[in-house]
């Protein structure tokens, strides 16, 4: 996490009332398919912002689940901005927030994760943008069977960062229940599915928050859990590098949903993961409860994403969202930057159950320097806005909601006003806020998000 105004980003989503409208008129934003060269032939523009005024995260927390936060640490609601997606009515929407605030301190060298408010418990939101407004209209904390608050903490001490409080001196017990919640959408009968960075997992939640299935990586052999827990991922996902689990997540017209990755796994070792521009989408069926496709996705060089930046490991994919049943909208960003391009999805199963499924294969998907080489099909692309060149738009988006043919709502996560350091709290330990508000910033794009489906 960082103080710094940054451009992250975006997990979206798309009514499907609005999938059939967007799919039957226009053409694509660009039709050239040829990745860091594509350029649109004009410039978005932010037609509007609002901004969530400060609400004590305490009230918020206890207002849902009582007595689960007893001190807030002076800490405001924020970090709803994980994911965006429309709840139906003009200018409202469903978000999500991410583990709570949380942060990381170095003690005799080296990095502790730390939990400012351990008793938070990340939920869903409903927004409503009104004016320069954000406005809370609803909110569903995430529980367990038993009813129990979820809480953001980490699961496994085998393979997850171990929790600390805010000074990063005490530590904090392991919670398998505990959720990184990042991408949201909505399914027709009115449940929700969230993606989570722990596991990585998909998360099936009711309509009221209640957890009803986790799916994680096969061997993940998470214990204790207060819900179902299904092994129905594949467990090469068990390599995924710390806290960059899924972050993206799609519903596709019919049910199906896509899961992204958010950084290349770390095959064969942790280097070659920070080097490798290679990751995964996931192709879930909700009907089967299965994984139908595993896809290739190659981001471009982190100097196209982001000129300036030589670190290719600052790669990410925060999002992806439905454009029709075989098309999406997916974002690579670095901390600086973020660009939005629209995918192609192939018929077929991808790389599902092949050999670079296998953690044993050498050289590991994650190495290739050019997978189409080797015989794996890469997604194609086109670049539809670079966010990072529009005026008015805001730090570290993580969430994008498509609104009309031509509109998107942005919507940035302020890591509830914390920052990285011992500084991050005062002597008396209360938050030292950051300043970044949480806004929700709407653009229009110069052309229809539009294109030929099958």
């Amino acid at each position: 996490m960082s103080a710094r105004v940054v451009r992250r980003s975006l997990a979206v989503g798309l009514p499907l009332a609005l999938l059939s409208t967007v799919c039957v008129a226009g053409t694509a934003l660009s039709q050239d398919r040829h990745g860091p060269a594509d350029r649109p032939e004009r410039t978005a523009r932010v037609t509007g912002s609002a901004v969530l005024g400060d609400v004590p995260l305490a009230g918020f927390s206890n207002g849902l689940l009582p007595g689960s936060v007893s001190d807030d640490r002076g800490v405001m609601l924020g970090g709803i901005g994980s994911d965006i997606y429309p709840a139906g009515r003009k200018g409202e929407f469903w978000t999500v927030t991410d583990r709570g605030p949380n942060g990381q301190i170095k003690v005799d060298g080296k990095k502790r994760r730390t939990f400012a408010v351990p008793g938070f418990d990340p939920a869903i939101v409903r927004i409503r943008v009104a004016g320069e407004r954000v406005e809370v209209l609803d909110s569903l904390p995430l529980t367990t069977r038993s009813g129990a608050a979820v809480t953001g903490l980490s699961n496994q001490a085998s393979r997850d960062e171990a929790p600390y409080s805010h000074d990063a001196l005490t530590p904090l017990a392991y919670n398998p229940n505990g959720l990184d919640t990042e991408g949201i959408v909505r399914a027709a009968d009115g449940s929700f599915w969230l993606v989570d960075e722990y596991g990585p997992s998909l998360v099936h939640v009711s309509s009221r928050g209640r957890v009803l299935t986790r799916y994680v990586p096969e061997g993940l052999e998470l214990k204790g859990a207060d819900y179902r827990v299904v092994e129905a991922l594949p467990g090469v996902l068990l390599h995924r590098k710390a806290n960059r689990g899924f972050e993206g997540l799609a519903l596709l017209p019919g049910g199906d949903l896509v899961l992204a990755v958010q950084s290349p796994l770390s095959l064969p070792d942790e280097d070659a993961g920070e080097e490798s521009r290679n990751v995964r989408f996931l192709r879930f069926s909700t009907k089967k409860q299965q994984v139908t496709a595993e896809y290739a996705y190659r981001f471009d060089p982190v100097e196209v994403v982001d000129p300036g930046e030589d670190d290719t490991s600052e790669l990410k994919i925060s999002s992806v969202v439905a454009l029709g049943r075989d098309s999406l909208l997916v974002e690579e960003r670095t901390d600086r930057s973020a660009r939005l391009h629209r995918v192609t999805l192939p018929r077929g199963a991808g790389i599902l159950g092949s050999v670079w499924d296998d953690p044993a294969t050498s050289p590991a998907y994650e190495e290739l320097t050019d997978p189409s080489a080797s015989g794996v099909r890469v997604l194609r692309k086109s670049l539809v806005v670079d966010l990072g060149t529009i005026e008015g738009v805001p730090g570290k988006i993580e969430g994008v909601a498509v609104t009309g043919r031509d509109t998107l709502a942005l919507i940035n996560d302020n890591d509830f006003g914390m920052t990285d350091g011992a500084e991050a709290f005062d002597a008396n330990g209360r938050l030292v806020d950051s300043g970044v508000e949480t806004s929700v910033t709407l653009l229009k794009l110069p052309r229809p998000l539009v294109g030929p489906t099958r």
